[in-house]
């Protein structure tokens, strides 16, 4: 859905469609109507990721969120700033973008593996790869 000021929280940085605020628990996040990327304020993915059956807010699949990855050029959609391309420290294989001034952007299926850590996370990352190394 077209990004609408009146029907939308955010404008999605990568697909600049609609984002819709989504809430689980306690914590509200914010997701793409398009491409069901998540926008998470500052430490709203940790706090999503302790609560049990949180990832079901992540409801897109995991390889069109792949498909995103190769989008380098991102802005937050709250200052407008470019993000830093980065990934997270115990699972390589996921890679987000972080604004630190208003928080994170994963792509679909990302918080779903975030949440979980397993043997697997291993083999993802060295079949994905490094993100400074694939996508410097």
């Amino acid at each position: 859905m077209e990004h609408n000021p009146e029907n939308h929280s955010l404008k999605c940085p990568k697909c600049q469609h609609g984002m819709v605020e989504v809430e689980h628990g306690e914590v509200v996040i914010d997701r793409c109507t398009n491409c069901h990327g998540l926008w998470f304020d500052a430490d709203e993915a940790h706090q999503l990721k302790s609560l049990p059956e949180s990832h079901a807010v992540d409801i897109g699949d995991p390889k069109e969120g792949w498909k995103w990855d190769s989008r380098v050029e991102i802005d937050c959609p709250h200052c407008g700033k470019r993000m830093e391309l980065t990934s997270d420290a115990k699972q390589k294989h996921i890679w987000y973008e972080i604004c630190h001034d208003h928080g994170m952007f994963m792509d679909a299926g990302e918080f779903a593996d975030f949440k979980e850590e397993n043997l697997l996370d291993w083999f993802k990352s060295v079949i994905k790869g490094d993100r400074e190394t694939v996508c410097p």
